[in-house]
């Protein structure tokens, strides 16, 4: 058995509900910043309130990728989570303008956060579930596609309604404009609309299709015989466990002996609780104790051997564009255009440029979506990545020497080119590794690789830009030009192949 060659609009059924669900994703990383700065955060403390978005998707990605392998309902198997979250995302969107205290905003971002990743997550394991290997390149980058134009659309409505429609961008001290209100309320509608399209016009292989499927493919048979030794794997799972509960209770010691940071202190303290959860789940595996906790946690251990070289490409070019998101709007509106007056024309002016720029960026990644397999095609996945990844870091680094709209418009170009090769590429080298049963769980851990940088990046660039950079946002830009140039490098060495490692089955 094979799966059917699905047609083009096949394909463009099953990634439109991404155009909603990044019409909402580029709202909330282009004015999140602005509504905290507006409702009384300092720039230091921006970052530790960005903490919400990668906490949860840490904690709700593995866990709704190992419910939808298992989900199967009139709906479908991955829909239903499509459903869901588009649901709560949209009052979320609604909710998140009209925020009356910081506290409130930090919250919304919370729940929107994770409402957002219920739809999403379920997204990239639905194209490994529907597709054929040859046309799941394709797919990837029909997302890509996707994203781009919802992304534009997104970060531009700020400036759409203060420029075409009159719709104000200045407001009182503690109060979100009403270009920014509208925006969301807009993103709201689009969201629920465009997941609701996906969810009526396509359709899933069953379970025992997939299973079919997969029986049917030899690579995966091949890749299935080789079955971790459980007591060894079970004594690994420990002493990873251990080590890191170690290392983060000193780290965390050595934080507060210093008088360093409070943030620091999450990043290590969630160290802390990782390795304790791998030594509880190794000590239940000893016990012959089987469940949806210990296997979200073993599987953890056992990921593709091209997963966890990704892994740190994913680290170094999603650290990047965390960096780019948190601090963007204030580089911009105080180190090229020189003020940190939020009520000012001067800092409202410059902060709709920045979601130009992010327009920018997005159009790009839109326009070459559908050029970078071409690309790949003639070369390699690898050396397209790293391409396009360089591109990207020199396009962050170089706002720092900039002094005009135009020019940082044209930096955002480099950032369209990584943007639009981080959402396919590494998604397209790493799901041939993977059997439908865990497509959508691997699918979620992957993402810890996107989760775990931006907690990084959310808890250290406030330390660093606050300790050695005179609390000058734009170095942050800087320090993520260069991670994300670190990431098309090690994008070099990744050995893609069909082997998995499996602890239980």
């Amino acid at each position: 058995m094979q799966k059917r060659t699905l047609s083009f609009w096949e394909i463009w059924n099953m990634s439109f509900g991404f155009l909603g669900i990044q019409f909402g994703f580029a709202l909330q990383n282009a004015n999140t910043s602005r509504i905290f700065e507006t409702l009384g955060a300092s720039v230091e403390d921006i970052p530790i309130l960005w903490i919400a978005a990668p906490v949860t998707g840490l904690v709700v990605q593995p866990i709704i990728g190992y419910f939808s392998d298992r989900t199967w309902t009139r709906l479908g198997r991955r829909r239903p989570y499509f459903l869901i979250g588009a649901i709560l995302s949209s009052l979320a969107l609604f909710v998140m303008p009209n925020s009356p205290s910081l506290w409130v905003a930090a919250g919304t971002l919370w729940i929107m956060d994770a409402s957002i990743n219920i739809s999403m997550e379920p997204f990239r394991a639905f194209v490994g579930d529907n597709l054929p290997e040859r046309q799941r390149t394709l797919g990837f980058s029909m997302q890509s596609f996707f994203i781009g134009i919802g992304a534009v659309v997104g970060s531009l409505l700020p400036y759409m309604f203060t420029n075409w429609f009159g719709v104000s961008n200045t407001a009182p001290e503690g109060i979100i404009p009403d270009s920014v209100k509208w925006s969301f309320y807009v993103g709201g509608v689009v969201f629920l609309l465009a997941v609701l399209w996906t969810v009526i016009k396509s359709r899933e292989y069953s379970p025992a299709e997939l299973a079919a499927f997969d029986k049917a493919d030899k690579d995966l048979q091949t890749a299935r015989v080789e079955i971790v030794d459980k007591t060894k794997n079970i004594k690994l799972q420990f002493t990873v466990g251990l080590s890191m509960a170690i290392i983060g209770a000193l780290v965390s010691a050595y934080i507060y002996l210093n008088n360093y940071t409070k943030e620091l202190y999450i990043l290590f303290v969630g160290l802390i609780v990782a390795g304790i959860l791998f030594v509880i789940v190794s000590q239940l595996r000893k016990r012959e104790i089987r469940n949806g906790f210990t296997i979200i946690v073993t599987d953890m251990l056992n990921m593709p051997r091209a997963m966890k070289q990704l892994a740190w490409v994913q680290f170094f070019s999603w650290f990047a564009l965390f960096s780019m998101w948190i601090y963007t709007t204030q580089a911009v509106t105080g180190h090229v255009f020189g003020t940190h007056d939020t009520t000012s024309e001067v800092y409202n002016d410059a902060a709709d440029w920045v979601t130009v720029m992010f327009t920018v960026y997005n159009g790009v990644a839109a326009a070459v979506a559908f050029l970078l397999p071409v690309l790949a095609r003639r070369t390699s996945n690898k050396f397209t990545h790293m391409l396009a990844l360089t591109a990207g870091g020199l396009g962050l680094i170089s706002i720092y020497f900039l002094s005009d709209k135009i020019g940082l418009l044209m930096a955002m170009v480099g950032v369209g080119i990584a943007w639009a090769s981080i959402l396919s590429i590494p998604y397209a080298m790493l799901s041939g590794s993977l059997p439908s049963s865990k497509m959508g769980y691997y699918m979620g851990v992957f993402n810890f690789f996107i989760v775990i940088p931006q907690i990084v990046a959310a808890t250290i660039l406030g330390f660093l830009v606050k300790e050695f950079f005179n609390n000058e946002p734009v170095y942050a830009l800087i320090i993520g030009g260069c991670a994300m140039i670190l990431s098309g490098i090690l994008t070099l060495r990744v050995q893609t192949q069909r082997k998995i490692n499996i602890s239980e089955q």
